[in-house]
């Protein structure tokens, strides 16, 4: 999951999703099994993990009757104070049903999407547990493991996902710059400055490193998806050497400026006019002829008034725009869409308040905005950030509620209270075995060109998959599972190929 656009300028909302460290940050490691980069750092590699039941781990329900164990890694929440404060990673593990090869380590995506369940969801579409121990890993402030990065109650974050932030005058400015400005202190206040200065891309990857070796593999065997694809690339470039195989999916370009709002929105305006050519060949398609109009007609009554629904809540305007978003993100949700739509113009909102909630609870936003504030370029120019806003309006008229006012609010990454550690760039990976990127050319989250830059970058494999989708590999599509398992497996990747359908 990356990147799904707002209807307004409002930073939380605008990219839900995510740098990489400059190649002088970057260290290539050693091939031991607990080799660490420094010796102070031998007795977080030097750890056995004890595997239990996930029962007690938060969102670890149902997974020890799948068969999937649970345990906490140690780690040091700044590698450079090893003697310092320290984190546990949550991490699970669904062991291989047959003849093992290594162990997988996997990123569902996010940043903010927990990953202890990921194991199995990917048991169930592919064959990649029968040759290895899947290991999923809530990263660093996330989930399951400890500390966690926190900055709205439970409370608080439901009365945000009703926040409007439309409004671009100066007034309207002031306040969404006021909420942006209250909402990082209160990050401050409840998570600690020293975790929020440590969850970033790079440090993750150190905690992968951590991880792999814990688990007694010589060298890292990696999937990633989305956002696990620019974790990928971290690693990549920061353990080149401990690299056995790399899976990147959904892939983002590492160089790209994923904060600036006309990366998030194009991609989905494309895939929504994929999807509105779509639903007029059928009859009573909601949209109308004129499709980016229908959609607006539908949305724009919500800002001054939610639709009707069994919740007293009704559906407002954030969410019925989150809704729309995430249902584009595949071709098989197309249809909900449709029947979400029909439903708002009869003045009804069910169908897509249950998938707003559904997205509420699947993401958790406190992460996400953290890392993105710590891995992307941060825009506090107020004539650039208007100028980036006009781009967008007019890159994806569909998700924004009109031309604009030539003025915008700064992204609460502005507003940010300790400096980034990671800034896009073009990574380098001397010694980076052969790997295998998989791009869908109507990605509406992570550009089809940016998974072909990466796999430039990397040497590696473009595997090109068609249609509209976010997310491709081990997904049950054969063309693409068989040759990545093969590679997996094997280690001989494939060729560059092209696989249809989604």
């Amino acid at each position: 999951m990356f990147n799904w656009p707002s209807g307004s300028s409002r930073a939380a909302r605008a990219s839900i999703r995510v740098g990489v460290v400059t190649a002088l940050l970057f260290a290539a490691g050693g091939g031991a099994v607990h080799a660490a980069s420094h010796p102070e750092l031998d007795r977080f590699y030097q750890q056995s993990p004890a595997w239990g039941s996930c029962d007690e781990y938060a969102g670890g329900a149902g997974l020890s009757a799948a068969g999937i164990e649970c345990a906490r890694v140690i780690v040091p929440i700044d590698y450079d104070r090893p003697d310092g404060p320290t984190a546990r990673i949550a991490i699970s593990r669904l062991r291989a049903s047959g003849a093992r090869v290594a162990s997988v380590l996997t990123n569902p995506g996010g940043p903010g999407i927990p990953g202890l369940a990921f194991p199995r969801r990917l048991a169930e579409k592919s064959a990649l547990a029968q040759r290895f121990d899947v290991i999923g890993v809530d990263v660093r402030g996330l989930g399951a493991s400890t500390p966690k990065v926190e900055c709205l109650t439970p409370n608080e974050f439901q009365a945000q996902r009703q926040d409007l932030d439309v409004d671009n005058s100066p007034m309207g400015i002031a306040q969404t710059e006021g909420e942006n400005a209250d909402y990082v202190a209160k990050c401050v206040q409840r998570t600690g400055l020293e975790l929020l200065g440590h969850v970033g891309t790079s440090e993750v990857a150190r905690d992968f490193d951590v991880i792999r070796a814990v688990l007694g593999d010589e060298k890292l065997t990696y999937f990633g998806g989305s956002y696990g694809s620019k974790l990928g690339t971290a690693i990549a470039e920061m353990f080149p050497n401990r690299v056995r195989a790399m899976v990147l999916d959904a892939a983002m370009d590492p160089a790209a400026d994923f904060l600036d709002p006309e990366y998030s929105v194009r991609g989905f305006q494309r895939a929504f006019e994929a999807y509105a050519a779509d639903c007029t060949e059928h009859p009573n398609c909601p949209l109308g002829e004129a499709a980016t109009a229908g959609l607006r007609n539908l949305l724009d009554p919500l800002i001054e008034r939610p639709a009707a629904t069994a919740d007293p809540r009704g559906l407002a305007y954030p969410d019925a725009l989150d809704a729309v978003t995430t249902l584009l993100y595949s071709e098989q949700t197309w249809p909900v869409l449709t029947k979400g739509l029909a439903e708002l113009a009869q003045g009804r909102g069910d169908t897509l308040l249950t998938v707003a909630d559904k997205l509420a609870g699947g993401v958790d936003t406190d992460l996400h905005n953290a890392v993105k504030c710590l891995d992307g370029i941060r825009h506090t120019d107020r004539a650039a950030t208007a100028a980036a806003d006009r781009r967008a309006r007019e890159a994806a008229p569909a998700f924004f509620d009109g031309p604009g006012t030539g003025q915008a609010p700064l992204d609460l990454c502005a507003f940010w209270p300790v400096p980034p550690s990671s800034q896009p760039h073009v990574p380098v990976v001397p010694g980076l075995p052969k790997t295998v990127v998989v791009a869908t050319t109507g990605d509406p989250a992570t550009p089809y060109a940016g998974g072909r830059n990466l796999a430039e970058y990397l040497g590696a494999t473009l595997i090109t998959n068609t249609g509209f989708v976010h997310g491709a590999a081990l997904q049950g599509n054969s063309c693409i599972d068989e040759p990545v398992l093969a590679y997996l497996i094997d280690l001989v990747p494939p060729a560059a190929i092209t696989c249809g359908g989604s």
